[in-house]
């Protein structure tokens, strides 16, 4: 069974229609990058999975589940999926453990001692055992994107979603946040990521989809997209963001 399954779905602001026919689906285990211009639809597409945004048309089906279906209860899918964003969104007034346990204890019910324990095995894991009882603004921007990363985690979500998790990153800091979603690869997670770090698509993809005006113009292996792409609409994209 696939994680995910989105087909024919379409997504309108007004007059500006942002998904146009949209169909992926992803495996278990799988990692599919979303790249394309700003506006192509990337984040839109994010947004609706994670039901931030309902769909006009079409469906999506999370691990068998139609979450498209408009009496389904938006708060029980999100509690299904992982999400980081752009910005951290951390909690300034709450120490990292807290942050990154708030979730696992309000919304999931664990024990709030066993979440604590796995939110410093966790934070351990990935470098942060030192920051446990810090507050947000003892933190560099990538430690705190990782601690975000680390919050999405916690609950073992059946899918996370990334939406350009390194853009609001000082570029010396991108580099520890992306080992991070590499290490999350290993580990077997399923991920869907939309970036505009193409060499990091190229190294830790499973599928390459690019975006253009809404629509899935061009997908494949990451050697396909990078080094034979077929659509021009994908040959002019990586023109300009891989000779700048």
């Amino acid at each position: 069974m696939n994680v995910l399954e989105a087909t024919n779905v379409w997504k309108a602001f007004g007059d500006n229609t942002v998904l146009r026919g949209v169909d992926l689906t992803l495996a278990q285990h799988e990692v599919v990058v979303l790249i394309g211009a700003s506006g192509s639809g990337k984040s839109t597409l994010l947004r609706t999975i994670n039901l931030i945004e309902r769909i006009d048309d079409g469906r999506l089906v999370l691990s068998g589940d139609d979450i498209s279906e408009p009496r389904v209860d938006a708060d029980a899918v999100r509690a299904r999926i992982g999400v980081v964003f752009q910005q951290f969104n951390l909690f300034p007034h709450m120490k990292v453990i807290d942050n990154v346990t708030l979730a696992a204890r309000k919304v999931h019910g664990q024990n709030p001692a066993e979440a604590r324990a796995k939110g410093v095995a966790l934070l351990e894991r990935f470098g942060l055992g030192e920051k446990v009882n810090d507050y947000p603004d003892r933190l560099s921007g990538g430690q705190q994107q990782r601690v975000a990363i680390v919050r999405a985690i916690l609950t073992d979500p059946e899918l996370l979603l990334l939406d350009e998790i390194t853009s609001a990153l000082d570029p010396m800091l991108v580099g520890e946040v992306l080992d991070l979603v590499r290490g999350l690869k290993e580990s077997g997670s399923t991920i869907l990521m939309a970036t505009h770090e193409m060499a990091f698509a190229r190294d830790v993809a499973d599928r390459v989809v690019f975006m253009h005006g809404g629509r899935i113009v061009e997908a494949g292996t990451p050697e396909q997209i990078f080094d034979a792409p077929r659509e021009p609409e994908t040959q002019e994209f990586l023109a300009r963001v891989t000779h700048r």
